[in-house]
Order: C-alpha cells, then sequence, then structure tokens
C-alpha cells in the first residue's frame, strides 16, 4: 500500500515513520515547501540512528525503513491508495488540502486526517468523497492509540478498513463516534488547561504540580509537561473547538494559556512554554 502523509512536522514524520517500519508500506512524505519535507525525513533518519545505537534495530532494518520513504510535494501523492492529512489544526487548511488532493490522487484514494478535534463531517464538505478520522497520538512512532473516527456520512466500511490498516502497521484502533475533541482530548486537554489554572493562581509551583500528580494519580508525565509537549497552541486550540462547540465554559481555555501562546511559548518546540528547554 502507498501512504502519502502530508504533512512533515514532529507528528506528520512520526506518522511516516510508523507506516514505513512495516513492510509492504511505501510511504510519501510531504509539504508545502521539499525542504520542510527533508527536515520530517531528517527526523526519521535521527529516529533510526537512535534505535540501531540501542540495538532496537538493525543497520539493515534502518536502511530498509528509510528506503520506503519519498520526499517532496503533494503531487507525488497521485498513486496513493490512503493520504493522511497532519497539516494545522485548522478547519479551512485541512479542508483546502482535501480539495487539492482530489485533483491529484486516485478516485479510490482514502482520505484520512489526523486531526485531534476538529468535526469530520464538515472537513468532508464540499469533496468527492468521505473523509474519515485517523488520530495518531506523539510520539507516533512509538505511541499504540489510533481514534478512528467517522463523520456522519463516513461510511462503515471505511471506518473498519482504517482499522484494519492501524492494526496492520503495529496500532490498537479505537472506534470513536465524532464528538468534539474526541475521546482523549476531551477528557486529557481539559485537565492540562485547569492544571495551567492551579499554577496560574499560585496553589502550587508547575514542578509541584506535575510531581503530584505523578505520585498521587500515576500519571507517567504531570499535566504541565505534557502541554509543553504537546504545544500549547495545540492544547489552546482544541480549547477552543471542544468550547465553541459546547458553549460549556467548564471547556474555557485558562486565560493564562492565551498568554502563553500570545507570546510565543508553546512548549518544547519553541524552547520554552511552562517550563524551559535547551532548544
Amino acid at each position: 500500500m502507498k501512504v502519502g502523509i502530508i504533512g512533515a512536522g514532529t507528528m506528520g514524520s512520526g506518522i511516516a515513520q510508523a507506516f514505513a517500519m512495516t513492510e509492504g508500506y511505501e510511504v510519501r512524505l510531504c509539504d508545502i515547501k521539499e525542504e520542510f519535507a527533508q527536515g520530517g525525513l531528517a527526523k526519521i533518519e535521527k529516529n533510526m540512528k537512535f534505535l540501531v545505537g540501542k540495538e532496537k534495530i538493525t543497520q539493515e532494518q534502518a536502511d530498509a525503513i528509510l528506503g520506503r520513504i519519498k520526499i517532496g510535494l503533494n503531487d507525488i501523492c497521485a498513486d496513493c491508495d490512503l493520504v493522511v492529512e497532519v497539516a494545522l489544526e485548522k478547519m479551512e487548511v485541512k479542508q483546502s488540502i482535501f480539495k487539492q488532493l482530489q485533483d491529484i490522487v486516485s478516485k479510490d484514494c482514502i482520505f484520512a486526517s489526523n486531526t485531534s478535534s476538529l468535526s469530520i463531517t464538515e472537513m468532508s464538505e464540499g469533496l468527492d468523497r468521505p473523509v474519515v478520522g485517523m488520530h495518531f497520538f506523539n510520539p507516533a512512532d512509538r505511541m499504540k492509540l489510533v481514534e478512528v473516527i467517522g463523520g456522519k456520512n463516513t461510511p462503515a466500511e471505511l471506518i473498519a478498513k482504517i482499522k484494519e490498516i492501524s492494526i496492520e502497521i503495529g496500532k490498537t484502533p479505537v472506534e470513536v463516534n465524532e464528538a468534539p475533541g474526541f475521546v482523549v482530548n476531551r477528557i486529557l486537554v481539559p485537565m492540562i488547561n485547569e492544571a495551567i489554572g492551579v499554577w496560574a493562581a499560585g496553589t502550587a509551583s508547575a514542578e509541584d504540580i506535575d510531581v503530584a500528580m505523578q505520585l498521587g494519580a500515576s500519571h507517567p508525565m504531570g499535566p504541565l509537561h505534557l502541554g509543553d509537549l504537546i504545544g500549547l497552541d495545540i492544547v489552546l486550540a482544541i480549547m477552543e473547538v471542544i468550547h465553541g462547540k459546547t458553549g460549556d465554559d467548564k471547556y474555557a481555555p485558562q486565560p493564562k494559556l492565551k498568554e502563553l501562546v500570545a507570546a510565543g511559548k508553546l512548549g518544547r518546540k519553541s524552547g520554552e512554554g511552562i517550563f524551559v528547554y535547551n532548544k
């Protein structure tokens, strides 16, 4: 199967690696500029070097994985059987990508979106085929879960096909009915938002809040470090979607979250968020 990945950032490169690590899959890693796609490939090459160094895979296996990946612009997806969109979490961006792709790929090519919160039904509007949600989790090459989301017009057999593909690449699919934030982010992101509110109120330091949740609730990572890992801009975008779609003020983004994002303090990817990191 040939799979196109549209968006070569952290998630896109991780998803590309997840597919390429399975024999029988060829990957086209694309972005709006070829140098962006090259940057995504460089991330995968770094991961391969790490895995070889840790003796998790052999050099021959690493070479085979990298050999299954080609990079370029969206037009190299012309012969793909499946395209997974991994672009900005903005509806207009995702719709624009799919409208462009339907003139490039065959009528049988499956359209899937890695959206973390947006409506699959709305995303499908104006397209010549349905869209299905295929939501991976960061780091996509290692995290086992894939949320498989159907919109109102997504056929059951398409959902079944994406679940089958997820299993083939070593993931565990969970079928989710369309709803703001789906399952994981509907529960997880409001928790991160609340933790930011607790920190902003001065109830405890950021470090102590995370230690409390790790030791008191058996979380492997505290919510504030997790927010920085996800990206505070992504956390804010998801909160805005859930708040807007539900109309429930319990999902209103914390002012401190908005303040950090406005200042460009997005977490690990910017070098600073709630915590400070070495760039």
